[in-house]
């Protein structure tokens, strides 16, 4: 790199974004990372990763991290959370958290980075939303709301900073072997029947600094997820009837 780009990453006090902010700070970035935890925090400023504290379900965190920032090159929208449960047995609170992490947060800080990187041409947005976004599964029914709305966000988003250079890229994971499971799914049978298909918090995170230097529309992980969703898209029926079979098992 000729300058080292500035990249913001949400999420990163742990899983992937901190894994993230770790590989990029390595390889000479400049490195701005927001969350809730102050241990987390404080283990990344002794690497001099440079912190922001900032609860991103209030405005207040929102604020906090766009005046704590400068412009930055790159964002990576890496914060999300997820309450895996039948759609009628998920509460009130439940449903409102994820759909304010998962979507309203990327949307708004979005909204405030954005006018930078138009003024200047160049910039680059990277969205962590989910297979989950492209093919929804039993008992997770908002959660796959939420990575359907942000992905519609992001694909309508790229066609319009296209002419100003800006690239935008969705970053696609199946599950992930990552606390976000346990959070997720306390009983741990998803995480159990999913064992042999988990990915690591490595392997996302090269996915993601990869793009940041050679920028693509998606990254589908692991690359076979990319032929399921077209598989979803061309028999939608065959592919719901064996998804919930296998999720409502359980």
């Amino acid at each position: 790199m000729d300058k080292p780009k500035t990249v913001l990453i949400t999420g990163a006090t742990s899983g992937v974004g901190m894994q993230v902010a770790n590989d990029l700070n390595k390889q000479g970035y400049t490195v701005y990372a927001t969350g809730r935890s102050k241990t987390a925090l404080e283990k990344l400023s002794s690497l001099g990763i440079h912190t922001i504290e900032a609860d991103l379900l209030t405005d207040h965190g929102l604020e906090n991290v766009s005046r704590q920032c400068p412009a930055p090159d790159v964002i990576v929208f890496s914060a999300g959370v997820g309450t895996f449960a039948l759609a009628h047995e998920t509460s009130d609170q439940q449903i409102d958290d994820m759909m304010t992490i998962n979507v309203t947060t990327p949307m708004k800080l979005t909204s405030r980075f954005l006018p930078f990187m138009l003024e200047r041409k160049s910039g680059h947005l990277i969205y962590v939303a989910s297979q989950a976004g492209k093919i929804a599964t039993p008992k997770a029914s908002v959660y796959a709301a939420t990575k359907h709305a942000l992905l519609g966000y992001a694909n309508a988003t790229r066609m319009e900073v296209q002419p100003y250079g800006i690239h935008v890229t969705t970053i696609n994971p199946g599950p992930i072997d990552t606390p976000f499971l346990d959070l997720a799914d306390s009983t741990g049978t998803y995480k159990s029947s999913l064992k042999k298909f988990l990915l690591s918090v490595g392997e996302v995170s090269s996915a993601i600094v990869r793009v940041i230097e050679r920028p693509v529309r998606e990254v589908d992980l692991p690359w076979y997820m990319g032929i399921s969703s077209k598989a979803y898209n061309l028999a939608p029926s065959l592919i719901e009837r064996v998804g919930r079979d296998f999720f409502m098992k359980k």
